[in-house]
């Protein structure tokens, strides 16, 4: 299937590793020229480095924190000097630690307002002014299932990422008139580094295995395994794609059927 997606340039935040390195590839095989971020920049490079020789695309590769307004208005001004425009904008970041509400301080509260919610107002404000003027354009947010279903002490991520979703449905309804389709996608449990830390954290208040923890995660979902970031990340291209193109104002749960609602 021709997803229509050849020379389009593709943002992808935090795509040093995980979901979002698995989305930058994804990209770049479809032919995009991509444009990335993450805080830490050896890996950022190194994965840069490894798209650029597997799919022979064009790689923009910056060290930015997601969560600092100037450093993201900057990191878009230079993906538009460099490739002329920004198609597609994949907001993303690394979640919140695992806890319950009492546990959590004020400083975690605000720490995870602005990763995992101001990140995503401030992409917003930096490209939707770009895909205005082509009217053209795709932002898609990376959540979690937490978003549809709260999971025990994830409070941080229940909470803030549930206001990625009103946003997202505001942009929707305020920026399709202009060609811009924005949607969210919520992935379940996914074979990360992030799952990994929120298993130890749960075996070692649990005093379990960590591998126990991880099992009965999988065993949950109907198809009775994790996801994979390549799952997610094709899911994310395809809502990006043209194959997509009456789709707006929706969450996506890539999830294996772990969410339990109509």
């Amino acid at each position: 299937m021709d997803l229509g997606l050849k020379n389009r340039v593709a943002l992808v935040a935090a795509s040093s590793q995980g979901i979002g390195l698995a989305t930058a590839e994804t990209f770049a095989a479809e032919g995009c020229r991509v444009a990335m971020c993450a805080r830490n920049a050896q890996a950022l490079q190194s994965a840069a480095e490894k798209i650029r020789s597997q799919h022979k695309v064009e790689v923009l590769a910056e060290a930015c924190d997601v969560s600092d307004a100037s450093a993201v208005s900057r990191f878009v001004s230079e993906v538009v000097d460099k490739f002329g425009a920004v198609d597609i904008c994949v907001t993303n970041a690394g979640g919140p630690p695992a806890k319950g509400f009492l546990s959590t301080s004020l400083d975690d509260w605000n720490s995870a307002v602005a990763a995992n919610f101001l990140s995503t107002v401030y992409f917003a404000r930096e490209v939707i002014p770009h895909m205005q003027r082509q009217r053209w354009g795709r932002i898609i947010t990376v959540t979690s299932l937490t978003t549809k279903q709260p999971l025990a002490d994830l409070v941080l991520s229940n909470a803030v990422r549930a206001a990625v979703v009103g946003l997202v449905k505001s942009l929707a309804n305020e920026f399709g008139k202009d060609g811009i389709l924005v949607n969210n996608v919520g992935p379940g449990f996914t074979a990360t580094d992030r799952l990994r830390e929120l298993a130890a954290a749960q075996a070692s208040s649990l005093r379990k295995n960590e591998s126990e923890i991880l099992d009965r995660w999988a065993a949950d979902a109907p198809l009775r395994r994790l996801g994979e970031p390549r799952e997610i990340a094709e899911t994310i291209v395809w809502l990006a794609s043209e194959r997509a193109s009456y789709i707006t104002g929706q969450t996506l749960l890539v999830d294996g059927g772990m969410y339990k609602g109509l």
